[in-house]
């Protein structure tokens, strides 16, 4: 039965992280469309699906435990400002067709939050994952005095997705209750968005049907792979979900190489191997510390 359960998390965990890797192709999609209204749409439309599916499996009581508590929102509103930013970011590198920039922000994502697990929480940390910090800091610094630019959408997606990570340890919802939270938070802002958008004409919802079906499933897009994740959690060791997140960066980057065919340079392909070596101290790191006995 156990091994039965181990394998469904697998499995929900390669989809969950599966879909996840697959955003630049669905994001291609919205060519022509702001990254800033995609990203309106995003939290309008999945605010709507997340009630529908928390409706379903009726899980309401978290959720008015976290609204009946006004002054503990500060975590989640932070939270949900990060998540927005963190979006429209990504959305822009997929238009702008900077995904291996995007790729390489969540490859750097784990040791991020290493970083600010050390520097805010006073975490203690092994030497082996001081090393994997350092190279990937080294591995930024190479891009920025060799390429001459500063990897802006690498170090956003990586630090607001970190700090993010940082603030939800704060907020005792599970991921579908915290997220439809979060949502919920900005929905006032993104209906008064769409409102001025359409006042100005400017909206893109009522362009063609393509795009306005496009933007309203972007609600069932943010939603399945998170209720996918959520499975994976609850049946998978941690070690192991940690492992399978890399499948996410991993897709983005082959799709950006082959399906987008953006140029990789040598001084690019150093840095994304300086991260992958850092990547790998710290995940032989984290087993080594996981696999030593418990003192009795």
């Amino acid at each position: 039965m156990a091994e039965q359960e181990t394998s469904k998390g697998v499995a929900y965990g390669l989809a969950a992280y599966t879909m996840w890797g697959c955003f630049p192709l669905y994001f291609a999609l919205f060519e022509g469309v702001p990254a800033w209204e995609v990203v309106i749409h995003r939290v309008l439309w999945s605010c709507v699906f997340l009630a529908i599916i928390i409706t379903f499996l009726k899980r309401w009581q978290p959720v008015k435990t976290a609204l009946a508590r006004p002054k503990k929102l500060g975590f989640v509103l932070g939270c949900a400002v990060l998540i927005a930013v963190n979006w429209g970011v990504y959305i822009y590198a997929v238009e702008s067709r900077q995904v291996l920039q995007a790729s390489l922000g969540y490859f750097l994502t784990p040791l991020v939050n290493v970083g600010l697990g050390m520097l805010v929480l006073k975490e203690s940390i092994s030497r082996l994952q001081v090393v994997a910090v350092a190279l990937a800091a080294i591995a930024i610094l190479y891009q920025l005095f060799l390429l001459g630019v500063v990897p802006w959408i690498t170090l956003v997606l990586a630090f607001s997705f970190g700090t993010y990570g940082l603030l939800r340890k704060q907020v005792a919802l599970d991921g579908l209750s915290g997220l439809f939270v979060e949502t919920l938070l900005l929905l006032p802002v993104g209906i008064l968005s769409l409102a001025a958008l359409s006042y100005a004409g400017a909206s893109h919802f009522s362009a063609d049907t393509g795009t306005t079906l496009l933007l309203l499933s972007s609600g069932i897009v943010t939603a399945i792979p998170l209720l996918a994740f959520a499975g994976a959690a609850r049946r998978l060791r941690l070690s192991t979900v940690g492992f399978l997140m890399y499948i996410n960066p991993t897709i983005q980057f082959l799709i950006a190489l082959l399906v987008f065919s953006e140029p990789l340079s040598t001084e690019k392909l150093t840095s994304f191997v300086m991260i992958w070596v850092a990547l790998g101290l710290y995940s032989w790191s984290a087993w080594v510390e996981r696999a030593k006995p418990v003192p009795s």
